[in-house]
């Protein structure tokens, strides 16, 4: 009986911790395909409420305002990262 339930709690906090992984910060839609910001490689939410830019169209989410010049500069190589990674 010890067994059975060491073994289920075990696999009830496997479960759990996976999908606290997979969970999405708050302000990014659960369909955005990327956990990392495009410019640091940082993961999104760490520093805070992810910052949302948008350019030709497409909505990219950075991790933190100091992240927005980078982007500025070559928005379109980082617009790229988020269509390929939509397209995985």
């Amino acid at each position: 009986m010890k067994l059975t339930l060491t073994f289920l709690s075990t696999l009830l906090l496997t479960v759990g911790l996976t999908h606290a992984e997979d969970k999405k910060p708050t302000g990014v839609p659960a369909t955005y395909p990327l956990t990392k910001c495009v410019v640091s490689d940082e993961p999104l939410g760490e520093m805070g409420k992810p910052v949302k830019v948008s350019h030709g169209g497409t909505d990219v989410y950075l991790c933190c305002k100091s992240c927005i010049e980078d982007f500025e500069k070559e928005p379109a190589k980082f617009v790229e990262k988020v269509k390929k990674a939509e397209k995985k």
